[in-house]
C-alpha cells in the first residue's frame, strides 16, 4: 500500500511543526500539504525546513481547498472555528479528519457529527496512548468506588493555553461520569471561590493551573473517608500527541465515514 497522504493544519505553530516532524519520521505516511492562517510568518516556507527535518518540497499555504485535493487525511490541532472549516472540507473530499482541537462548544460538536456522515473523523481531547488508557482506568475506578469517593480532576498546562478545563481534563471527567452513570454537565464543578458551602456529593470537581512551558499534567483523585486514590499522567513531550494522531489517521484509512475516538483506535472499547 502506498504512503498515506496527510495534510497538516496550523503548520507554523508548535503543534503543527511537531506534526510535520512526526509525519516525516513515520513509515507509511507522507506530508501532502501544510496549511496556516492568512498572514502567518510560515506562509511560503518549506514545511520540512520549518519543522527542522530538511526540505520536503511542500510550501506552507493558506489555500485549504487546494491542499485537500488528492489528500487522504487531515491532522488538525487548531481552534474550533478552523476545525469546523476543515471538517467541512474533509466531508466534501470524503477523507479522514483527525481532530485534536479542544474548546469546542455543543454546537461545534454537532457540526462535527454532521461532517462525520461523509468523513471518517477521529476526535479526542487527548491523542496520547497513555491518557486514553488512563481514562479507561478512571472509568473502572469510578464504577468500583462509587459516589462515596469524591472525584477531583487537577490539570496544568503552559501559560499560552487558552481553554480551560483542558480537553484532557474533560475527557477524564467524562470517564468518571460513565463509570457512575451520570451526566457530567449536571455534576461538574468548574470553580470555587468565597463561601461555597460543603461539597455536594456525586459532583466532579475541576481545578486548572497555567504556567511556564508545562506540556500537560493531569491527576484524577478519588478521595474517600481515610484514604485517597490518585491516577496521574504527565506529558513531557508534545510529540506523543502527534504520534497518536498519525496512528489514528492510519487506523481510519479505508474505514467508512463515522465519528470515532482514540479509545476506538487503541481497541479500548472492544
Amino acid at each position: 500500500m502506498t504512503d498515506m497522504k496527510l495534510v497538516v493544519t496550523g503548520a507554523g505553530g508548535r503543534m503543527g511543526r511537531t506534526l510535520i516532524r512526526t509525519v516525516a519520521e513515520t513509515p507509511g505516511v507522507r506530508l501532502h500539504a501544510a496549511i496556516d492562517r492568512d498572514g502567518a510568518a510560515a506562509i511560503g516556507q518549506d514545511a520540512g525546513l520549518l519543522a527542522g527535518v530538511g526540505e520536503l518540497g511542500v510550501p506552507v499555504t493558506t489555500d485549504a481547498l487546494k491542499a485537500v485535493v488528492d489528500a487522504e487525511g487531515i491532522l488538525d490541532f487548531t481552534a474550533p472555528a478552523a476545525t469546523l472549516h476543515f471538517a467541512e472540507l474533509a466531508a466534501q473530499a470524503r477523507i479522514v479528519h483527525v481532530i485534536g482541537t479542544t474548546g469546542c462548544s455543543e454546537a461545534d460538536e454537532a457540526a462535527i457529527d454532521a461532517a462525520a456522515r461523509h468523513a471518517t473523523i477521529v476526535k479526542s481531547g487527548n491523542m496520547s496512548v497513555g491518557v486514553n488508557l488512563l481514562a479507561t482506568l478512571v472509568e473502572r475506578a469510578a464504577r468500583a468506588l462509587g459516589p462515596d469517593f469524591d472525584a477531583e480532576i487537577l490539570e496544568m498546562h503552559h501559560r499560552l493555553k487558552v481553554d480551560a478545563p483542558s480537553g484532557t481534563a474533560l475527557l477524564l471527567g467524562e470517564a468518571v461520569a460513565r463509570g457512575r452513570n451520570i451526566d457530567l454537565k449536571d455534576k461538574s464543578v468548574r470553580s470555587r471561590d468565597g463561601h461555597t458551602g460543603a461539597r455536594v456529593e456525586g459532583t466532579v470537581g475541576f481545578a486548572t493551573l497555567r504556567g511556564g512551558s508545562v506540556v500537560g499534567d493531569h491527576t484524577v483523585m478519588f478521595a474517600g473517608a481515610g484514604e485517597r486514590i490518585e491516577l496521574r499522567h504527565i506529558a513531557e513531550d508534545r510529540s506523543l500527541f502527534a504520534k497518536g494522531a498519525v496512528r489514528a489517521a492510519l487506523w481510519a484509512r479505508g474505514r467508512k465515514p463515522g465519528r470515532f475516538t482514540m479509545a476506538d483506535v487503541l481497541g479500548l472499547n472492544d
